[in-house]
């Protein structure tokens, strides 16, 4: 899950003014692999997100709804702009959810803690398109 070891210069988060300033930029956040079990560290932050005035997309393929909210299969499938896209997978899996992030016009990525990849990090990058990796939106919002 975390490539950080082989690569521990290659990448670099915003500054926390930058998170800060792109939280207060942001209204609507999808959450891919939101899960729908109250449990889950996703569904929590999904929540607290939703709490704090936020528009909240849950993504997640097995799911038709979730906190009473459409669920929708892919980022493609959500059809309205998104600001922000936070992410609840593995690293190695999020590559192909960065390239759907970038299509959808997404103005910046998030992956939560305990989630990097370096690959997802170039992507991002070399699009302009800011990314946070290994920080937990929750605790930053917080802050």
């Amino acid at each position: 899950m975390n490539d950080q070891s082989e690569n521990s210069s290659a990448w670099k988060n915003p500054s926390p003014d930058e998170i800060k300033n792109i939280l207060k930029d942001t209204k609507t956040i999808a959450v891919v692999g939101l899960s729908s079990k109250p449990e889950r560290a996703s569904n929590g932050v999904a929540r607290y997100l939703i709490e704090q005035g936020f528009e909240v997309i849950p993504v997640n393929p097995v799911e038709t709804e979730i906190l009473g909210k459409k669920s929708y299969p892919d980022l493609g499938s959500i059809g309205q702009p998104v600001d922000l896209v936070d992410v609840f997978r593995k690293g190695e899996a999020t590559p192909p959810i960065i390239k759907e992030a970038l299509a959808i016009g997404a103005r910046c990525i998030w992956l939560q803690e305990g989630v990097i990849s370096q690959e997802s990090y170039d992507l991002a990058h070399e699009a302009g398109v800011p990314i946070i990796m290994d920080k937990c939106v929750l605790k930053e919002h917080k802050r």
